[in-house]
């Protein structure tokens, strides 16, 4: 590049470094990030939708993965209350799992069935999986 000129080296030089920040930048959007329900309900009561926790993009970002158990009560009508975080390996999942337990509904109690106290709980597990990328390869130049 000896007749170029200084704003062509200037672009030629950062083009390095913008290629490498593109790639950071696919390489963490490419994670999958799954949320799973590993235990079902420890009540009775037949789920009508089961809501799934969305994964918390700052979670994903920092590749943080995690367990979060939530527990409820059940109304004769088939609504959750009460719902409250057991137990969290990292507080960054509690709040989307309590709102997805809460946005979850049940079969609505027929009326000579006698309401239970137990608490119902479930566990959701965050989980990321990498995805592999393959990179275009270069012409020799």
């Amino acid at each position: 590049m000896t007749g170029a000129s200084p704003k062509k080296r200037m672009m030629s030089s950062q083009l390095p470094v913008a290629v490498l920040l593109l790639l950071s930048a696919v390489a963490g959007a490419a994670d999958e990030a799954t949320v799973t329900a590993i235990s079902g309900d420890t009540g009775e009561r037949e789920p009508l939708l089961t809501v799934v926790p969305l994964y918390p993009e700052k979670a994903r970002r920092a590749r943080v993965e995690g367990e979060v158990q939530v527990c409820f009560n059940v109304s004769r009508s088939g609504k959750t209350s009460r719902v409250a975080v057991r137990r969290s390996t990292n507080r960054v999942f509690e709040k989307t799992s309590r709102d997805a337990v809460r946005a979850s509904t049940y079969r609505p109690l027929a009326a000579n069935k006698e309401l239970s106290g137990i608490k119902t709980c479930r566990t959701f597990r965050f989980h990321l999986s990498p995805v592999a990328i393959e990179l275009p390869e270069q012409a020799p130049g």
